[in-house]
């Protein structure tokens, strides 16, 4: 079967049950404009317009069409995580999102493939969550970089991860909850160079905190932009373990060892940051994204990844559907 695999797209539900009696005033609601409009509200503030190409599965068929893409997998809109309330709270939040992600993409299931949310901070309700989407129809499961402090080397995330792994479940790793500065307030600086870092940091807490020496090397786990700066600092960070050991060599072996433990997606926008990707990581390491339906994201999905001269029509197949297949259990 001919087209794009695109791993890294988003959805928000047409409207949820109000949540605030539960979750308190600042839980997230939609605020309808028009029938394809509409305003993600946080509490009284506003947080971001989306369309109906976040809820619409006709209105994503067609985009998926025209950029020649036979496959999304449909994940959280990461604002929903919810990972500050409690884990009862987050749990119930992540039910109902889960539940709606299905009649979302109910219309087309061979093309639209549901990931799901958890509760992260409780990591038995988040199995058992986990559990209960995959009966469901879920195919995979989206998760956050971090749960406040902790990073992904924290022992209830290790846990959930091994979980995931002991299941086949393939688990997405975005970026969310920025820190917040003055300085980073002006020209989307968050999301320039703040999701950037966190991605980075969160493969550096799964190689420095042992995750990986730990975790069994069944685990499908990609993550989101690329994986944020890490393929540009790989060699600052082996320069580090091998000269600073005595602070930095809390993994058996140096950051190099562990490329093939994990996946990327593709969208980086640039041919020479791709080049730098698939130099670094492989191609058999990443797989088309676009970010899907947001305004940061790549259209045409896979633009770079067509375009780019340096690959190979096999690596260019790896990258917009080989590697995906595998990562997805495709058949």
């Amino acid at each position: 079967m001919t087209g794009l695999i695109d791993i890294h797209t988003h959805y928000v539900p047409n409207g949820w049950p109000d949540l605030r009696a539960d979750a308190g005033p600042e839980a997230p609601w939609l605020r309808a404009e028009t029938e394809s409009e509409a305003m993600i509200m946080m509490g009284d503030k506003e947080f971001r317009r989306i369309g109906a190409d976040c809820w619409n599965a006709e209105t994503r068929l067609l985009d998926m069409d025209a950029d020649g893409v036979r496959t999304q997998v449909v994940s959280p809109t990461p604002a929903f995580f919810n990972y500050g309330r409690t884990g009862e709270q987050a749990a119930r939040i992540a039910r109902i999102f889960n539940d709606l992600a299905l009649e979302i993409v109910a219309p087309a299931p061979e093309r639209l493939i549901p990931f799901c949310q958890v509760p992260l901070q409780d990591t038995d309700a988040a199995c058992r969550e986990l559990e209960r989407c995959l009966a469901a129809g879920h195919r995979g499961v989206e998760i956050g970089n971090h749960v406040g402090d902790h990073d992904l080397d924290s022992a209830g995330v290790e846990t959930f991860l091994q979980h995931c792994a002991s299941l086949g479940v393939p688990v997405f790793v975005h970026p969310w909850d920025m820190d917040g500065s003055p300085r980073l307030d002006r020209w989307m600086a968050r999301w320039l160079t703040a999701m950037p870092a966190e991605t980075h940091l969160s493969i550096l807490a799964l190689v420095l905190g042992g995750v990986f020496d730990r975790i069994d090397a069944s685990l499908k786990i990609c993550f989101a932009h690329g994986g944020g700066s890490f393929a540009f600092w790989l060699g600052r960070m082996e320069n580090a373990w091998h000269r600073r050991n005595d602070v930095i060599g809390t993994s058996e072996f140096p950051p190099s060892h562990y490329l093939d433990r994990f996946h990327v997606d593709s969208v980086v926008f640039d041919e020479r940051a791709l080049r730098l990707l698939v130099d670094t990581l492989g191609a058999e390491r990443v797989m088309v994204g676009s970010d899907y339906p947001y305004p940061l994201g790549e259209r045409p999905v896979g633009e770079v990844v067509r375009k780019s001269g340096f690959l190979t029509e096999a690596e260019r197949r790896l990258i917009t559907s080989g590697n995906a297949e595998r990562f997805l259990s495709l058949p």
